[in-house]
């Protein structure tokens, strides 16, 4: 991550939603997705590793840097993996 490309709090990034449980034909109700995400905390030893509130259609999500908070996860990585986050011009 370049020193001048680091989140902050306040920020909006995408997190990528977990979608529904996996069905046993391999399909699921809702696929994983990029979510609008405001970035609340940033971890001093870590920048890649934030703490969050996700919005979604239905409501609202926090995940804290003491429950985990969530990691960087670069698009050309591989495929989006639930429970990351990118930046938006990523996709």
């Amino acid at each position: 991550m370049s020193t001048t490309h680091r989140p902050s709090v306040g920020q909006i990034v995408h997190y990528v939603s977990h979608g529904t449980p996996v069905r046993e034909d391999g399909s699921q109700a809702f696929r994983p997705a990029c979510r609008a995400e405001i970035v609340t905390e940033v971890d001093p030893t870590y920048a890649g590793r934030v703490g969050l509130a996700v919005l979604n259609p239905t409501g609202q999500f926090y995940h804290s840097l003491d429950s985990g908070g969530c990691e960087l996860l670069p698009v050309e990585a591989g495929p989006l993996k639930g429970g990351t986050w990118h930046w938006p011009e990523e996709v």
